[in-house]
C-alpha cells in the first residue's frame, strides 16, 4: 500500500509540474502529449521547463535530487537550460529551518548550541539532499563547518528505495534484457551507499581515511575532522576557503591554471582508484572546490564523503591493465577477457565482439572532449552490450558513477583535455610500480611477517615430510597446490583485460 501511495505521489508531482512534457516529447509519442494537455486543460504552467523539473525533483525527495545532481554534470547530454537549473541541486536545495538545525545539534551534544560553539551562523552556507552545512567557530577560535543531517531522512529514502526495488523486479520480469541488466542488484548497491551516507560518523571516518591517503599531496586537500564534535547526525570539520570547481571564470580571475587543474583532476581520480582502491564517489561540482588559502592555493578541496567506493587488489589490477589495453587499442585482448571472465556467453565469437568494440571506441581516440559526442558513444555502447548479452557488474556501480562525474568535470574545466593522453602515462607508471621490481619488493615486505611465523615450524614440518605415512598425502597436496597455482595464474591473466568503455556503457545501464 505504501508503495502504491508513493507511486501515486510521484505521478501527482509529475502532473503538477508538467513533466509529461519531458516523458512524451518524442515524435512517436507527441500525440499522447497533446491528449494529456487537453485533458489537463485547467493546468497553468508558468515556470520554464528547467525550473519545473528542478522543483519536481526537490518535491519528490533526496533520491530524486541525487539523480538530478548526476544529470547536472553531463552538459554534453542535456540542453543548457536544464543543465544550469539542475546544477542548483548540488548545493542549493531548500534548507530546513534554523530551529530544526538547533534541535538536531542539541540532541547530538546534549546541551545548548551556545555552549558548544562560540559562534554559529543561522543561515546555512550550503544545502543538499541529505544534509546542510553551517559555518561556526569552536572554543579557542577555530573556524569550522558543521554538517547537519536532514530530519526524517531514513524513512523518506526507505520508501523510495522500496519503490525502485519494485520497479526493478518488474523490469526483470517483463523486459527481455531485465535479467542481464541486474536492476535489483544495482538498486541494492545504490541503497547500501545511501544508507551509509545517512551516518555522519561513517562519513567522518571516510574523510579521515582520504585525508591520510593524500597527506602531503600537492594536488588534493581534505579538511581535518574534529572528532570531539561528531556524531551520527552531526559532523564538524575544518573550514576551508575555496571557489567551486564549476565557477571557471572565477578560477581564471583568481589566476588558477585551468588546463593544469583539469590534468590534476584526472591524476587524483586514478590515484584514488588504482593506488588506494578507495575513492570519492560523489564528485559533482557542489562537492569539489579549489583552495584560495595562501598555503594550499590552487589545490583541489573535496567535501561530502558520504559515498565512497572501494576496490579489491584484483579489481585494481584488472581495471588498470585493461585501461592500458584500451589505450593501446588491442580490442582482441579486451574481447577475449570478457569471454574468459564470463561477462559474455562462452560461445561469443571473439572476432565479432572485437569488431563491435572497435567500431564504438575508435572514433573517440586522439580527440579532445569538445569533439566527442558522448551521447552518441553511450548509445552505441548500449546497443553493443545488448547485442552481445554483456552482464552488468553491480559492484562497479560507484566507479561508473564517478567516471561519469569526472568526465563531466573535465568537460567544464578544459574542453581541449585529451583524457587518453593524460591518463596513459599515469597508468603506465602505476603498472610499472605494481608489476616491476618495486611491486616485488612490496610483496616481499607484505609476506615477511607470515614467513617469520613459519620459520620456527620448519623442523617439525620437515620431520613430518620424512615420515613415510605422510609422503603420499604430501604428494597429493603438492599436486593440488600446483593445480591451484595454475588456476590462479589463468585467473590473473583473465583479470588483466577489462575495457574502460565497458564502464561507460554500464554507466548508462546502472543509472
Amino acid at each position: 500500500m505504501q508503495r502504491l501511495l508513493r507511486l501515486a505521489r510521484i505521478i501527482s508531482v509529475g502532473i503538477r509540474f508538467g513533466l509529461d512534457e519531458f516523458v512524451l516529447a518524442h515524435a512517436r509519442t507527441r500525440f499522447l502529449l497533446v491528449a494529456v494537455q487537453r485533458v489537463l486543460f485547467w493546468r497553468r504552467l508558468t515556470e520554464p521547463r528547467a525550473v519545473r523539473l528542478r522543483l519536481a525533483l526537490e518535491a519528490l525527495g533526496p533520491l530524486f535530487v541525487k539523480f538530478g545532481q548526476v544529470l547536472s554534470t553531463r552538459r554534453d547530454l542535456l540542453p543548457a537550460d536544464i543543465a544550469d537549473e539542475l546544477a542548483k541541486l548540488q548545493d542549493q536545495v531548500p534548507p530546513f529551518s534554523t530551529a530544526l538545525a538547533h534541535a538536531q545539534l542539541e540532541r547530538s551534544f546534549g546541551r545548548p548550541v551556545t555552549e558548544v560553539f562560540e559562534q554559529f551562523e543561522a543561515q546555512p552556507v550550503a544545502s543538499a539532499s541529505i544534509a546542510q552545512v553551517h559555518f561556526a567557530v569552536l572554543p579557542g577560535g577555530r573556524e569550522c563547518a558543521v554538517k547537519i543531517l536532514r530530519p526524517n531522512m531514513q524513512q523518506a529514502i526507505e520508501k523510495d528505495v522500496a519503490l525502485l526495488d519494485s520497479a526493478a523486479s518488474l523490469i526483470e520480469t517483463l523486459w527481455v534484457d531485465g535479467r542481464r541488466l541486474k536492476p535489483r542488484e544495482v538498486v541494492a548497491e545504490f541503497a547500501m551507499h545511501l544508507n551509509d551516507e545517512l551516518d555522519l560518523m561513517r562519513e567522518a571516518s571516510n574523510a579521515s581515511q582520504l585525508r591520510r591517503n593524500f597527506a602531503g599531496s600537492p594536488l588534493l586537500m581534505i579538511p581535518e575532522i574534529y572528532w570531539d564534535y561528531c556524531s551520527s547526525s552531526v559532523m564538524v570539520m575544518q573550514r576551508i576557503s575555496g571557489i567551486p570547481i564549476s565557477h571557471v571564470e572565477r578560477l581564471r580571475a583568481a589566476g588558477i591554471d585551468i588546463p593544469r587543474l583539469a590534468r590534476a583532476g584526472v591524476e587524483i581520480f586514478f590515484t584514488q582508484v588504482f593506488r588506494d582502491g578507495f575513492f570519492h564517489a560523489d564528485m559533482h561540482p557542489g562537492n569539489i572546490f579549489v583552495s584560495t588559502d595562501a598555503e594550499i592555493r590552487g589545490k583541489y578541496v573535496a567535501v561530502d564523503f558520504g559515498i565512497m567506493g572501494t576496490l579489491t587488489d584484483v579489481d585494481k589490477n584488472y581495471l588498470a591493465q585493461n585501461f592500458l589495453a584500451f589505450f593501446q587499442r588491442n580490442y582482441k585482448r579486451v574481447a577475449q577477457a570478457h569471454i574468459e571472465a564470463g561477462w559474455v556467453p562462452p560461445d561469443t565469437r571473439v572476432d565479432e565482439f572485437e569488431n563491435a568494440i572497435r567500431a564504438v571506441c575508435e572514433p573517440v581516440f586522439d580527440r579532445p572532449l569538445k569533439d566527442i559526442s558522448f551521447g552518441r558513444v553511450l548509445l552505441r555502447l548500449f546497443q553493443t552490450s545488448r547485442r552481445f548479452n554483456v552482464e552488468i557488474q553491480p559492484q562497479l556501480v560507484m566507479l561508473q558513477k564517478t567516471l561519469l562525474n569526472i568526465e563531466g568535470l573535465g568537460r567544464q574545466l578544459d574542453p581541449e583535455l585529451d583524457l587518453w593522453k593524460t591518463a596513459k602515462p599515469y597508468l603506465e607508471r602505476w603498472m610499472s610500480e605494481q608489476l616491476g621490481w618495486r611491486g616485488l619488493l612490496r610483496g616481499l615486505q607484505n609476506e615477511a611477517p607470515r614467513w617469520v611465523n613459519m620459520l620456527p615450524q620448519l623442523p617439525r614440518l620437515a620431520h613430518r615430510a620424512l615420515d613415510a605415512d605422510h609422503v603420499a598425502g604430501i604428494e597429493q597436496a603438492l599436486e593440488r597446490l600446483a593445480a591451484e597455482q595454475s588456476r590462479r595464474h589463468r585467473s590473473t591473466v583473465m583479470l588483466c583485460l577489462l575495457l574502460a568503455a565497458l564502464l561507460a556503457w554500464q554507466i548508462v545501464l546502472a543509472l
